[in-house]
């Protein structure tokens, strides 16, 4: 099974049922090119900074660059796409809100082996929620085009629906294909990996994720995001970012405030609702 392609004129509807039957699909070319172009200069000096990974899964030759919001102001502009919102949206609309899980650009070198086949769901201490809850919504947007051959993200279509801890080798899996500027979206229940790297170029993509929002996330936005950068962002991305309530009482500040008032006083009590 290949995975599903949309037009960029595709609707969350679309997007939410390819996904919670394949585990994955492919939005081509919704990033404008000069946005990425920003993005690229934006995050060029922390790339080169960025260490490579110390273990096969983060990828030896790879480098994985967060605080994207912090580091890149026009990374906030796919952050809050209104496609992705909307599709995060619909797919994690069994819970009452969701959250900003992770922002981090993954760069793999030349020459990299494959990364092991994994469910990202799994970071959370590989808890089995039960089959069919979906718990985040994920996006890896191309910075590069993305081919088999320099290490297109690698995905095993349906196995969302499929067993949890099972093994699967790169050869069950197809490339997730595309050209800069198209977004591989997919669920942390498919079974996936970063592939294998076999050019002299380096595959650049932007990890965006989303989780539902009684969950941890895995990058702390409230550190990665400086304080006198979170003052200036719109009240919408905050949100996202975990400046609102989790359900109805989580993450409150001192005598039962909306956790916005820590930055903004005067906040609206609402959240970031999944529907």
């Amino acid at each position: 099974m290949d995975i599903q392609h949309l037009t960029s004129d595709a609707q969350a509807a679309a997007v939410s049922e390819a996904l919670g039957r394949d585990g994955a699909v492919i939005v081509d070319d919704l990033a404008p090119q000069h946005l990425l172009d920003r993005v690229e200069v934006e995050l060029a000096p922390s790339l080169a900074a960025t260490p490579t990974g110390p273990d096969d899964f983060s990828g030896r030759n790879t480098r994985r660059t967060g605080a994207l919001i912090a580091r890149s102001p026009a990374s906030r502009e796919l952050v809050t796409h209104p496609l992705i919102l909307e599709t995060a949206a619909l797919f994690l609309g069994h819970a009452t809100n969701f959250q900003l899980h992770l922002t981090q650009a993954i760069a793999i070198g030349p020459d990299s082996p494959a990364q092991p086949i994994h469910r990202d769901q799994w970071a959370f201490d590989f808890f089995p929620f039960p089959a069919g809850y979906e718990v985040q919504c994920n996006t890896i947007w191309a910075l590069t085009d993305f081919t088999e051959a320099n290490g297109a993200t690698r995905v095993v279509p349906g196995s969302n629906q499929a067993a949890d801890r099972l093994s699967f080798q790169p050869s069950d899996t197809v490339p997730a294909e595309m050209t800069r500027g198209s977004v591989l979206i997919y669920s942390g229940s498919v079974y996936h990996g970063g592939g294998a790297n076999t050019t002299s170029d380096t595959r650049v993509g932007l990890n965006i994720t989303y989780n539902l929002a009684w969950l941890r996330q895995e990058e702390n936005q409230y550190l990665s995001v400086p304080r006198e950068v979170a003052l200036t962002l719109p009240e919408e991305l905050l949100r996202l970012m975990g400046y609102a309530r989790g359900a109805y009482a989580l993450g409150y500040i001192d005598d039962l405030r909306d956790p916005i008032e820590a930055l903004r006083p005067t906040g609206a009590a609402v959240g970031f609702a999944a529907r």
